[in-house]
């Protein structure tokens, strides 16, 4: 349990690791050098020495409040309790993020607000459908339950499909990354923030990735080392995605999600509950 609370506590760090090494994967299947893999603690170290700007206090809040309710959320995974209550905080998180982007003037930043919305209503349906899955197979919510389980790969075949291309909407990645879209809004939601407020925001992001990829682990179940395949599996799948494709309009991902891949998940647990 000491070693989970620790890692918890390491989880920005490890998430910021993961950020660096992906930009460098990234660089490579493009022909670039890239930037080296401390890259993402070095803008942090330049964000926290940039002089504080707050629009007002409910958006500054907010962000802070995004990064609190992300690492609430990997607390929740880490310490073995219900896959609900994480699922729970995520959503708090996001939320937030939208409230803040919100509570602005900002065009770019509404807009953002309203598109990470989309994002949200497009996953966080299928998550739910995904635990009911975990359910299923492990019989408990818990993840200590669910790590002690048989690989739940074997019996959500199906819900391991569709949240491959599931991890592309939450991380914000091609050809998903509507709210964020560059070349539209310029940086969607977390436009407006700036110095330390921002760095709260982009190590979120940082969790994220860790919070991501935690569930994709939970399929290997108590085969660790399957966990980790997974896991680096999907990483290299999501990467090979974004350099690949182009971003869908937002509308074609609700639809892609609603249409094809909440279905074919539910298609998975009605099966499954059936051939109990």
């Amino acid at each position: 349990m000491i070693n989970w609370i620790i890692f918890a506590f390491l989880a920005p760090i490890l998430g910021g690791l993961i950020y660096g090494i992906e930009r460098v994967v990234k660089a490579r299947m493009q022909g670039r050098m890239g930037p080296p893999v401390m890259q993402p603690f070095y803008d942090f170290a330049k964000l926290m020495d940039k002089r504080p700007l707050m629009i007002h206090s409910l958006h500054a809040l907010m962000g802070i409040m995004y990064f609190v309710a992300e690492w609430f959320s990997l607390f929740v995974l880490f310490l073995g309790h219900d896959v609900l209550i994480a699922v729970f905080f995520h959503v708090l998180a996001v939320l937030a993020l939208v409230i803040g982007a919100s509570s602005v003037r900002s065009p770019y930043s509404v807009l953002g607000a309203l598109r990470e919305l989309m994002h949200m209503i497009s996953y966080e349906p299928f998550m739910v459908l995904m635990v009911v899955g975990f359910y299923l197979v492990s019989g408990s919510f818990s993840i200590n339950d669910i790590l002690q389980s048989e690989p739940l790969i074997y019996k959500l075949p199906l819900v391991f499909m569709a949240f491959l291309f599931i991890i592309p909407m939450m991380l914000q990645k091609s050809p998903f990354d509507v709210a964020e879209a560059h070349q539209e809004i310029i940086g969607g939601p977390e436009i407006e923030y700036s110095g330390p407020f921002y760095e709260a925001v982009y190590t979120g992001k940082w969790i994220e990735y860790i919070y991501v990829f935690f569930f994709m682990f939970l399929f290997g179940g108590r085969n660790y080392i399957l966990g980790v395949i997974l896991v680096i599996f999907a990483f290299f799948f999501v990467n090979l995605l974004d350099n690949a494709t182009a971003r869908l309009d937002f509308r074609k991902m609700v639809k892609f999600s609603w249409i094809f891949l909440i279905p074919l998940a539910a298609l998975n647990i009605i099966l499954l509950a059936l051939w109990r």
